[in-house]
């Protein structure tokens, strides 16, 4: 068990943590290195790290859509070895808060089960279907929280 993890604010310095974070976590959907990019530099992106012992060990990005009413989790992940410790929970609340919209948003592989309780148990729902989204063909849920 780990110790107690902080949520902060992460920046391009962290490109590197949320580099092994995104091939740890989800592997060949991972995110090319633009993107880890755009998502630790463009303004008003949410972009926060769980960290354990001066250690990066998860990591959330969120897009708020103002004109939309809608923010959108674009990742959510934590390393393998501290899951189940309440970050990924953690994570998701600290972002939701951040994007402050009334309407949060995300999509999740279909068999990515223990992904889908979380957010369940966190209040979304499902308010549809992308078809062949992920790597392999995979179907997307597309997840959604009214605040």
């Amino acid at each position: 068990m780990a110790g107690p993890f902080q949520i902060e604010t992460a920046s391009w310095h962290d490109l590197n943590p949320l580099r092994q974070i995104e091939k740890e976590c989800f592997g060949e959907d991972a995110w090319p290195l633009w993107d880890l990019i755009a998502v630790l530099t463009f303004p008003n992106v949410v972009r926060l790290k769980a960290v354990v012992d001066g250690r990066m060990v998860g990591f959330a990005g969120g897009d708020p859509k103002p004109s939309e009413g809608v923010g959108w989790i674009t990742t959510l992940g934590a390393l393998p070895a501290y899951r189940r410790q309440g970050i990924a929970r953690a994570l998701l609340a600290a972002c939701e808060e951040q994007l402050g919209l009334p309407r949060i948003r995300l999509s999740v592989r279909q068999s990515n089960l223990v992904a889908i309780q979380l957010y369940l148990g966190a209040g979304y729902r499902q308010t549809g279907v992308w078809l062949h989204y992920y790597y392999g063909g995979e179907d997307a849920l597309v997840l959604e929280k009214e605040r």
